[in-house]
C-alpha cells in the first residue's frame, strides 16, 4: 500500500506498511538520518518532527497517520526563517555536546516559536519538558531560543 504525504516540502509516496513508525519511514524509505531514535515510547523528544506544523513525536505515529499531511524533519526545518534563526542560535552558543538529542530539541523549539514568538522562562520550560539531554545542554538550549526568539523579534 502507497501512503502519500509531503515530507519537507515534497510530495512522497510511501511503501512502508503504514502500521511502521514515522521515525522508521523517513531513516529507512527516505534516508533522512536527522531524526533519532531515543526511548521508541515518545518519552525521550529525539524523534521530533512536525506534523501540519505540530510537534510530534515520530517513534509513537504510524505512517498512515500522516496520509495527506506535511511533515517536517530536521532537514527541513531551516526553509523557514524560525528554523535558521534557531540553527544559527544553536551554532553561536555552541549548544550541542555530543548533539544526538538535538534534532529533536531545535524541532520542538520551533513550533514553540511558531505558537508562541515572544516566548517566556515558563513557556520553554513548558514546550521543552519532554526533549531529554544526556549531556544536560539544557541552559544554552534555554539561551539558544532565548536569542531565535529576539533574532526574529
Amino acid at each position: 500500500m502507497t501512503t502519500a504525504c509531503t515530507v519537507n516540502g515534497r510530495q512522497a509516496r510511501l511503501q512502508s506498511d503504514p502500521a511502521t513508525p514515522l521515525l522508521w519511514v523517513l531513516r529507512d524509505e527516505m534516508k533522512l538520518p536527522g531524526t533519532k531514535f531515543g526511548c521508541g515510547a515518545a518519552l525521550c523528544g529525539a524523534c521530533t518532527v512536525h506534523v501540519d506544523g505540530q510537534a510530534t513525536r515520530s517513534c509513537a505515529i504510524p505512517l498512515s497517520a500522516v496520509a495527506g499531511r506535511r511533515v517536517t524533519t530536521i532537514e527541513g526545518a531551516g526553509q523557514d526563517r524560525i528554523g535558521r534563526a534557531l540553527q544559527q542560535a544553536w551554532i553561536d552558543l555552541d549548544v550541542p555536546q555530543c548533539g544526538y538529542c538535538q534534532c529533536g530539541q531545535i524541532m520542538s523549539a520551533a513550533a514553540l516559536l511558531r505558537g508562541t514568538p515572544r516566548p517566556t522562562a515558563a513557556d520553554i520550560e513548558n514546550a521543552m519538558a519532554g526533549n531529554l539531554c544526556r549531556c544536560g545542554t539544557y541552559d544554552r538550549i534555554r539561551a539558544a531560543i532565548e536569542q531565535a526568539a529576539r533574532s526574529l523579534a
